[in-house]
């Protein structure tokens, strides 16, 4: 009825409206009639309809804002359920955050350039935390399962001494392993714990410094504090300061996990971008 009235207001004559509105004349008489039947007063000062009354005035002006806005709702609506509007929150650790997200969100932004992403970095812990707090849409770390939550596999790299590029151990570490760390100023930190070779213990229960922070972690190997053990994605290509020496007598690997909750619980955005990280096929890119 809105719709009919304002076209009738703007256009000036029954005619003209009913051919803006694809029916016809008589059609939007009949609304018309009914609307201000329900309005309870006349909207137009003649049978002509091209001259508004002063509650017709006031009216009109009134249907023209609900009207835009109502409109606008709808394409929100249309726009978040077709995952071209809406808001994603994504955890992830720092590594990820560098290396892998800039290509992934490239792409997805581009296909999607009305939603709106809130990335935080943080350590694997903090990323389970915030899931379970629903806190995040999609996490990506070395995530444990959690109850209600879908798990993939996005991608494994290997581990390696992280040391500055003229520490001793750059020199020659082809022909060491585990046992040459002893005795060097050894930096843990939260993913140390999923090495389990029984010659690892040693160095990581004698470490007089422990620190979560990758980015911390990297400040204080660059400072001459000590040598650390990290992923390989963690020392990015243009850090030619550092070193990463992958272990010799180890196979361990870190897996980095895709964490999300049910499709049903997810909003069509949170989805999409989900999707995208699947279809990356990182798996092993760092072997």
């Amino acid at each position: 009825m809105l719709r009919c009235f304002r076209a009738v207001a703007e256009q000036g004559s029954l005619a003209d409206a009913a051919e803006v509105l694809g029916r016809t004349p008589s059609a939007v008489s009949m609304m018309l009639r009914q609307f201000e039947d329900h309005v309870g007063a006349p909207l137009f000062e003649s049978t002509r309809k091209s001259r508004l009354t002063p509650l017709g005035e006031l009216i009109h002006a009134e249907a023209r804002r609900e009207l835009a806005h109502f409109d606008r709702t709808v394409a929100a609506i249309t726009g978040m359920a077709k995952a071209e509007l809406g808001h994603v929150r994504l955890a992830v650790t720092p590594s990820v955050a560098q290396v892998l997200m800039p290509p992934i969100l490239r792409g997805y932004m581009a296909t999607y350039p009305g939603v709106h992403i809130d990335m935080r970095d943080g350590d694997s812990d903090t990323i389970q935390r915030d899931l379970a707090a629903e806190r995040a849409d999609i996490g990506l770390a070395t995530l444990t399962p959690l109850p209600g939550f879908s798990r993939h596999l996005i991608l494994t790299d290997r581990f390696g001494v992280v040391c500055r590029a003229d520490h001793p151990l750059a020199r020659n570490w082809s022909d060491l392993g585990w046992s040459d760390l002893q005795g060097v100023d050894f930096i843990a930190n939260g993913l140390c714990d999923q090495i389990t070779d029984e010659n690892f213990a040693p160095i990581r229960d004698n470490a007089r410094l422990n620190v979560a922070n990758t980015a911390s972690l990297l400040s204080l190997v660059r400072a001459s504090v000590g040598v650390t053990l990290l992923p390989e994605l963690a020392v990015l290509p243009g850090q030619t300061d550092l070193c990463f020496l992958p272990l010799i007598d180890s196979t361990a690997r870190r897996e980095l996990w895709m964490l999300t909750p049910p499709d049903e619980m997810m909003t069509p955005a949170a989805q999409a971008l989900a999707r995208v990280i699947r279809d990356a096929d990182l798996r092993d890119a760092q072997a």
